[in-house]
């Protein structure tokens, strides 16, 4: 084996086990191509279950890696056991858990009801923790030495102009939810990371990126002057799952083009 073929080995996710949430739109899709075109079968799941399904058709025909979708709540417990049971069932083990929860209200903090407030945790956070849950139960029974990467946000790290309390509060709860689960189950062998993207084309994003002034402000804010494009979000996504970052854990990946550095 020559030098380069053993420093790609490292990344090669062959054999390995997913599941990605909230994978039907944006982002989720992006961590679903980056894990199978590596090498990895893929259990995806989100409410939309028609858009699961041509994900899926269209991932698994040009990766030729299974891809299996599974329509879920994430707010619904019972939805999330059934995942992990289908995954469990369908591919034998877990080896990774992409975590890409997302809701997001916007708006000033004073006009928002308490329902805004708690449907953006119920997703955001509850669920991030109830799938972590599940699923490092589930390495544990199977001896699986896995990788957990939550998807926080910049806005888990700083404030901004734009008023989404709930979004940054609930993202904030992902980093150090990542932190602590880090620390409690290193000494089982399972890595917890998170992944903070920027600004990236998403339905969450996409009324947002519409507005000229907050367009103005991303990118004067963004020291590579820019939106990223979501394949950019790959590399990372691929390192944090791989054996590639086998000493790396309770570590903050911010995919920004610069904006966590200014």
């Amino acid at each position: 084996m020559d030098e380069n073929s053993k420093y790609l080995k490292m990344f090669d996710l062959t054999g390995k086990s997913a599941i990605v949430i909230g994978a039907s739109s944006g982002l989720g899709i992006s961590f679903t191509e980056a894990l199978a075109e590596a090498g990895a079968d893929v259990v995806i799941c989100a409410r939309r279950d028609q858009k699961l399904i041509e994900n899926a058709e269209r991932i698994s025909k040009y990766t030729n890696r299974r891809i299996i979708p599974v329509k879920a709540d994430l707010t619904n417990e019972e939805d999330i056991i059934n995942v992990v049971k289908i995954a469990e069932e369908k591919l034998q083990k877990i080896d990774i858990l992409i975590n890409n929860a997302g809701s997001a209200v916007a708006g000033p903090s004073l006009n928002l009801k308490k329902e805004d407030w708690q449907k953006v945790l119920d997703v955001d956070i509850s669920a991030v923790f109830i799938f972590s849950q599940k699923v490092i139960s589930s390495m544990i029974s199977h001896n699986v030495k896995g990788s957990i990467i939550n998807i926080a946000s910049i806005y888990g790290l700083f404030g901004d102009i734009i008023p989404a309390a709930p979004y940054y509060a609930s993202k904030g709860a992902v980093v150090n939810l990542t932190r602590a689960m880090a620390v409690e189950f290193a000494s089982q062998g399972i890595r917890v990371n998170a992944i903070a993207p920027g600004f990236f084309p998403s339905e969450m994003t996409n009324d947002l990126l519409k507005d000229k002034a907050i367009l103005d402000h991303i990118i004067q804010r963004t020291p590579i002057s820019r939106i990223g494009n979501p394949n950019e979000l790959k590399g990372g996504t691929v390192f944090l799952a791989s054996d590639a970052a086998s000493y790396v854990t309770g570590h903050i990946l911010a995919i920004d083009g610069g904006w966590s550095s200014v």
